[in-house]
C-alpha cells in the first residue's frame, strides 16, 4: 500500500491533473430551505416559510463535481431533456471545471427537488426523464464517450437505473476501455451484475451486493464471501463495497480488507456514495491500489456526510484531514510555492495563524535559529522563502552562497521551528508574500518596520509585520570572514615554522 506522504503528495499536485470519463445519470439536486413555524389549517401537514433555493448537480454529475474538486480534469456524459434545468446543469458543472457532453432527449432533466427546513428534509419530488430512451439517443451518447475516451486515465461508470446506462452502452465502452488498458470503476444500481462483466472494480454499497448476490445483508461474512465468489465469473478484479457506518470493504479473489469507517457526526448522507467512487477513481488513476484508495476514500465520505444535502468533497478539505495524522519529514518541507499555496490553503481552512520570514541563510548560525524559533512562536505554523543560488549571488556577490540552495533549504526543513520551506529566484521575496497572504511577517530587528519587503501589503490584508532582535555579534559575512582569517593565520604559522 502507498504511504502517506506519497498520498499526500498526489492530492497536493491536484492527482496531476489526471484526465477521468464519466458516464451515466445526470441529475439536478433542487434544495428549497425555509422555516416550519405552523402546521397548514388545509391538511395535517407543516407550512415550509421558503427561505432560499439552490441548484447542484445530482447523480453521475454530483461524481463529476467530486472528481473536479479533488483536482482532477473531467468529462462528463449523460442524457438531458431540453429544458432550463439542463441548462443549469450545464452551466453549474462548466462553472466547476467539468465538461459537459449531455445528449439531449425528449422529455424532462431527471431532478430532486428536496425541501428542508432547518437541516431536516420535509419532502422530496422527483421529476424524471420516461423510459426506455431512444436507439438514437443511446448512439449519440456512446459516439460522444467514445470520442473522449482515450485521452482518459480512467473510466466512471455511475449508474442510477435511470435509463442512460444499458448492457450495450456498458459492454460497449468496458469493451473499447479494456483495449486501451483504461481501468473501469463502477457504481452500480442494477439487481445483476452482468452488464458490468469486465470491469476492473465494482463499487457495491451493502443492500446493492445482498440484492446481487441474493445474501441477506445482515449477514456480512456471508455477504462479502458471495461477492468474491463472483469475481471471476464477472471478469472482475476487485470489488469495494460501502458498508455505511462500517467502513469499506475490498473483495479481491484470495483475500478481504476492511477498513473502517472514520467516526463523524453523521448530518446527511446524501452524495458518499459519489465521493466513495470519485476518489477511487482519481487514486486509481494515478496508479494507487484499491485498498489504499478505499483508505482515502473512507476520509472523504466522513467529511461529506457531515454536511447536509449532496456536496461535494474539496481537495483542501481532503489535505486537511490527512495533514492531522502526518509529520511531514524535511524533504517533505521542501516544496515548491504551487504546492505550498495548497497547504497555505488547508491551514488556513483550520483557522492556522501562518508566518513568514525569508533569507539567504549562508551557513546556518545561531541568530539564525534564534530569529526562526520566536518567529514560530508568533504564529501556528512558519514558512520560510529561502534566496536561490542566483539569488544570493546578485545580493551578496559572486563568492557567495558558501552553501547551495538544496542543503540550505534541507537544513532549514530540519529545524522544528519550520513548517515549509520555498525557494525564489527574484532579489524579494514579495512575489511570494503576495501569493501566501500570511498572517504575520517576520524580520530581524536590523530592518525599521517600514524598510520590510511585504510590510505595506500584509498590513493591507490585515496582518501584521514583527521584529525579532538579533543575537549581538553573530553574522553569516563574521563567520566567514573569521574562517578566512583561520585559515591565513594557519598558513602563516606554518610558513614561519618551516
Amino acid at each position: 500500500m502507498a504511504d502517506l506522504a506519497e498520498i499526500l503528495g498526489l492530492v497536493e499536485s491536484g492527482w496531476r491533473q489526471a484526465s477521468i470519463l464519466v458516464v451515466g445519470d445526470v441529475m439536478l439536486d433542487t434544495y428549497i430551505w425555509g422555516e416550519v413555524e405552523r402546521i397548514s389549517p388545509e391538511a395535517p401537514v407543516p407550512v415550509v416559510r421558503t427561505g432560499f433555493r439552490e441548484e447542484r448537480p445530482g447523480g453521475a454529475a454530483n461524481v463529476a463535481m467530486n472528481l473536479a474538486g479533488l483536482g482532477a480534469s473531467v468529462t462528463v456524459c449523460g442524457l438531458a431533456g431540453d429544458d432550463p434545468e439542463q441548462e443549469s446543469l450545464e452551466s453549474l458543472l462548466a462553472d466547476a471545471g467539468v465538461e459537459p457532453l449531455l445528449t439531449t432527449v425528449l422529455g424532462e432533466t431527471t431532478t430532486k427537488l428536496r425541501i428542508l427546513s432547518g437541516d431536516q428534509q420535509m419532502m422530496r419530488l422527483d421529476t424524471e426523464v420516461p423510459l426506455p430512451h431512444s436507439a438514437a439517443a443511446h448512439d449519440e451518447l456512446l459516439d460522444r464517450a467514445l470520442a473522449v475516451l482515450p485521452n482518459a486515465s480512467i473510466l466512471v461508470l455511475s449508474d442510477y437505473a435511470r435509463g442512460v446506462l444499458t448492457e450495450d452502452v456498458c459492454q460497449t465502452l468496458i469493451s473499447q476501455a479494456r483495449c486501451l488498458s483504461i481501468p473501469v470503476l463502477v457504481d452500480p444500481k442494477t439487481r445483476s451484475f452482468e452488464r458490468y462483466r469486465g470491469a476492473t472494480t465494482i463499487c457495491p454499497n451493502r443492500k446493492e451486493l445482498a440484492a446481487a448476490t441474493g445474501e441477506p445483508s445482515a449477514d456480512l461474512a456471508g455477504l462479502l464471501a458471495a461477492g468474491q465468489a463472483m469475481l471471476p465469473t464477472l471478469q472482475v478484479d476487485s470489488m469495494a463495497v460501502t458498508l455505511g457506518g462500517k467502513g469499506i470493504a475490498v473483495l479481491r479473489r484470495g483475500t478481504v480488507h476492511h477498513f473502517p469507517a472514520e467516526v463523524r457526526q453523521v448530518y446527511d448522507v446524501s452524495g458518499a456514495g459519489d465521493t466513495v467512487i470519485a476518489v477511487l477513481a482519481v487514486a486509481m488513476a494515478c496508479g494507487v491500489d484499491v485498498e489504499t484508495a478505499a483508505r482515502l476514500a473512507n476520509v472523504a465520505a466522513g467529511i461529506v456526510v457531515s454536511k447536509v444535502g449532496t456536496v461535494p468533497i474539496q481537495r483542501a478539505e481532503l489535505l486537511g484531514a490527512l495533514s492531522k495524522a502526518s509529520v511531514f519529514s524535511s524533504d517533505e518541507k521542501v516544496v515548491p510555492l504551487e504546492r505550498l499555496l495548497g497547504r497555505v490553503a488547508t491551514w488556513r481552512s483550520a483557522g492556522e495563524r501562518i508566518v513568514f520570514t525569508n533569507g539567504c541563510f549562508d551557513i546556518l548560525h545561531i541568530g539564525h535559529i534564534a530569529l526562526l524559533e520566536q518567529a514560530r512562536r508568533k504564529g501556528d505554523l512558519l514558512i520560510v522563502g529561502l534566496n536561490s543560488d542566483s539569488s544570493v549571488r546578485r545580493l551578496k556577490g559572486l563568492r557567495r552562497p558558501v552553501v547551495g540552495e538544496r542543503e540550505r533549504a534541507k537544513i532549514l526543513a530540519a529545524l522544528e521551528a519550520v513548517d515549509a520551506v520555498v525557494l525564489f529566484d527574484e532579489d524579494t521575496p514579495l512575489k511570494l508574500i503576495e501569493a501566501i497572504r500570511p498572517d504575520v511577517l517576520v524580520k530581524g530587528g536590523d530592518y525599521t518596520e517600514e524598510s520590510v519587503v511585504g510590510a505595506r501589503e500584509v498590513r493591507a490584508w490585515g496582518g501584521r509585520v514583527e521584529l525579532i532582535p538579533l543575537v549581538e555579534g553573530v553574522s553569516t559575512t563574521r563567520l566567514i570572514a573569521k574562517s578566512v582569517a583561520g585559515v591565513r593565520a594557519t598558513k602563516s604559522n606554518a610558513a614561519v615554522a618551516v
